[in-house]
């Protein structure tokens, strides 16, 4: 039969004080009733004073037997009552812990109070768990529902062009056909990101490190996107770029230039300006990505490095992006054990912080 807790607390408690007593009580008793011997053989052992001797002796005994099993009695009592209070959190965060197995990730466990001790501190965990746990299923339903509307879009819409085509209604001209390819493209590249994302947020991820200066990593990308924010009429300008060497995946590096950058265009209206550069942060080099664009509301901030994550719902695939860029350069950053963040105001900024390697780091 399976022991509770509070059980096996408070017979370990008992055990243990009852174990003490004994061995307390058996060395008070062996040593008086010694003594006793002793002094009897040192007065000469009169019957009178036996009399009293062993009346003394067995008071004292009894006095100590008395008070002995009232010791046990009231270490038993609190044994209950200590197991009790340790055992009954426990059982209770073991409960909310099978019903958030349950996939009930609403419960909460109450903290006990002030001081705060380990036990609150075990409750708040749990409690921090939860909540984590309750914001994954959120983002797994959200994720799910992304999912299937980009997916349905283009499929929708291939299918009525087919329709069309079959019963005669349009003819397969090729630009209509084109317009049939760009959706399937369109479908390509989401599953293409979706895997992407897949293997840079997979824990078997291997990066190509190497050494290598930062500016050598961030300028080919300017150069080489200044056309399309030219094209825009968008001003792409690189900043200071700190001469420092770092430790990374060159290729996954530069792709996370790149969707910072694309993501600042996608957002900046024409006459905009989108600026990358960086600074020293202690032993840390942080490189942000500025503009001038739309902006992005406060409640949204915690969110943009999401999947399918977008600001403005209303956006189409075209103009909004599959939602993926970001969460794919959320993986890259701190699978190089860097940190991603935004910030926005008059100006909005994405930063990305990466370790320096101090070898290559100026004095």
């Amino acid at each position: 039969m399976k022991r509770s807790l509070t059980f096996r607390i408070s017979a370990l408690l008992i055990a243990f004080i009852g174990a003490v007593l004994v061995i307390a009580s058996i060395a008070i008793i062996q040593l008086t009733h010694y003594h006793f011997q002793m002094y009897g053989r040192e007065t000469g052992g009169h019957h009178a004073s036996e009399l009293l001797y062993a009346h003394l002796e067995q008071a004292i005994m009894q006095s100590i037997g008395l008070t002995i099993g009232g010791a046990l009695l009231v270490s038993i009592i609190l044994s209950v009552y200590i197991a009790k209070k340790i055992s009954s959190p426990l059982v209770r965060m073991k409960n909310i812990a099978l019903v958030m197995a349950r996939g009930k990730h609403h419960v909460r466990m109450p903290l006990i109070g002030v001081p705060k001790g380990e036990i609150d501190e075990l409750a708040a965990s749990i409690n921090h768990l939860a909540e984590q746990l309750q914001q994954q299923e959120r983002l797994r339903v959200s994720m799910s529902e992304n999912i299937a509307h980009e997916l349905r879009t283009p499929l929708t819409t291939l299918n009525s062009q087919f329709a069309a085509i079959q019963d005669g209604v349009w003819e397969p001209t090729a630009e209509r056909i084109a317009s049939s390819r760009e959706e399937i493209d369109r479908l390509i590249g989401l599953v293409q990101q979706l895997e992407e994302l897949h293997r840079h947020s997979s824990s078997e991820t291997v990066l190509m490190r190497k050494e290598l200066l930062l500016s050598e990593s961030i300028s080919p990308i300017v150069h080489f996107l200044q056309p399309s924010f030219s094209e825009k009429g968008v001003t792409l300008e690189e900043g200071d770029i700190p001469a420092i060497t770092i430790v990374a995946d060159e290729n996954r590096l530069a792709q996370v230039w790149t969707n910072l950058l694309h993501n600042a265009l996608k957002f900046t209206p024409a006459g905009g300006k989108v600026t990358i550069e960086g600074s020293l942060q202690g032993h840390d080099v942080r490189i942000t990505v500025s503009d001038n664009g739309i902006g992005i509301p406060s409640e949204d901030l915690p969110h943009i490095f999401e999947r399918f994550y977008r600001v403005d719902k209303s956006r189409n695939r075209k103009k909004g992006g599959g939602g993926l860029g970001l969460a794919i350069t959320k993986s890259i950053v701190e699978n190089h054990d860097g940190q991603v963040w935004a910030e926005s105001g008059n100006v909005t900024q994405l930063h990305v912080l990466l370790p320096i390697n101090r070898e290559g780091a100026p004095d």
